[in-house]
């Protein structure tokens, strides 16, 4: 019988790693996955998307502007996203010891916000969990609260670096062997929640998809025309966050090798100054470009300009930007660390660093421009990853859930 052909699931969807009005980037491979899943008419979700809390007294509000907290203060309680009821309860953040204790103040938020949802008529057959610590951990509190099954979607740090703390990874194996069932975008971050522990047969790989329809190609001239780089010889295009993780630095150092080449960074963040100085220090500035945080629907412009994209960064899960740029016939140099060789598998997606310097990425830039793959290859290897799989994976693992925890009503 096909997948769809049964009784719509109702899921809740928990996560701290959701798009909100104040910051509509955030976590936004998450809401993509549910917006394709409610798509398929087989499944409908509410969505619980906790925020911290940050006051709108002034003085707050510009102590918190200078390390971006603010825009916490101004996410609304409740809004709507693409069809999707969205609930914000907000959790309480402490400093420095709060890594420990960030799953308890995120069920006690929660609990009183899902109480409301189930008393005003809300039915919930699963919590469909993303990242597992704190929000995984917290949806174990909370699936035992209220005698509901529960899956935890692995998406990256919480499972390559967060288990190096001693509280965190004592929790998070808790959760990973509580759980009735573990997402894991790649197959290395589903390989390193086996090795924490969690039972192999509830281990499912569910790769990210790329919506294909949104990410196409355009043609690179008109398209630098439009974002005003008609000037630029080579142009390679940066997406992520402004954060050591992404190594940036990487990337720009490369470019004293690279002449002629310039490099726009698309995203916000702590390292924008140190960035900075490194280009002015190394006698790119010029080349360098940081462009701040884009809207996501103007990303496909973007790598359509671009000649190549990279992403630089130590650990990923599955890494979205790779796909969004190759559906656009953009190839990609990536990173060699877990995840990566998973999504860029032939030349016709770009290239793997042989290792993680800056050399080995101006090499790869010049083996590139010297024979770049055929931008229909690109896209027709993009193409391999839309949605639909994903998509019937989750439901079958939905299904399986609850063949073992059927359905019931929860007071």
């Amino acid at each position: 019988m096909p997948v769809f052909d049964v009784a719509p699931l109702n899921l809740l969807t928990f996560t701290t790693l959701y798009p909100n009005a104040a910051n509509p980037n955030h976590g936004v491979f998450v809401e993509n996955r549910l917006r394709h899943l409610v798509g398929s008419g087989a499944a409908a979700s509410i969505v619980l998307a906790p925020v911290p809390y940050f006051p709108r007294l002034r003085l707050a509000t510009s102590l918190g502007r200078r390390f971006g907290w603010d825009r916490h203060a101004w996410v609304p309680a409740v809004e709507t996203r693409h069809g999707l009821a969205v609930w914000h309860p907000r959790f309480a953040v402490i400093p420095k010891i709060g890594m420990n204790w960030a799953p308890d103040l995120l069920a006690a938020a929660a609990v009183p916000a899902l109480r409301r949802l189930l008393d005003h008529g809300a039915k919930i057959d699963v919590i469909d969990a993303h990242y597992v610590y704190p929000d995984g951990v917290a949806a174990v509190m909370l699936a035992r609260r209220f005698g509901l099954p529960v899956t935890i979607t692995a998406r990256g740090s919480d499972i390559t670096q967060l288990p190096d703390y001693k509280v965190p990874r004592r929790r998070i194996i808790a959760a990973l062997q509580a759980a009735d069932a573990l997402i894991g975008v790649s197959a290395a971050l589903c390989e390193a929640m086996i090795g924490l522990g969690a039972d192999p047969a509830r281990v499912h790989v569910l790769r990210n998809g790329i919506d294909l329809a949104m990410f196409r190609p355009a043609d690179p001239a008109p398209a630098r025309a439009e974002l005003g780089l008609v000037a630029t010889d080579r142009l390679m295009v940066a997406v992520g966050h402004l954060i050591a993780r992404k190594r940036h630095d990487l990337t720009i150092s490369a470019l004293p090798a690279l002449p002629g080449t310039h490099l726009a960074i698309l995203g916000d963040g702590p390292e924008r100054a140190s960035l900075a100085a490194l280009a002015a220090r190394l006698g790119v500035a010029e080349r360098v470009h940081l462009l701040g945080s884009r809207p996501h629907a103007s990303l496909p412009l973007w790598y359509s300009a671009a000649d190549v994209s990279v992403l630089a960064s130590t650990r990923e899960g599955w890494a979205n930007v790779l796909l969004e740029s190759m559906a656009c016939g953009t190839p990609v140099i990536a990173s060699n660390i877990a995840g990566n060789p998973e999504v860029v598998q032939g030349p016709e997606a770009g290239l793997i660093l042989r290792e993680n310097t800056p050399d080995a990425l101006a090499d790869a830039a010049l083996q590139l421009a010297a024979a770049p793959p055929d931008r229909a290859a690109t896209r027709a290897y993009a193409e391999r990853f839309g949605w639909q799989e994903t998509t019937e994976g989750q439901l079958r693992v939905f299904r399986d859930v609850l063949s073992r925890r059927p359905r019931q009503d929860v007071a």
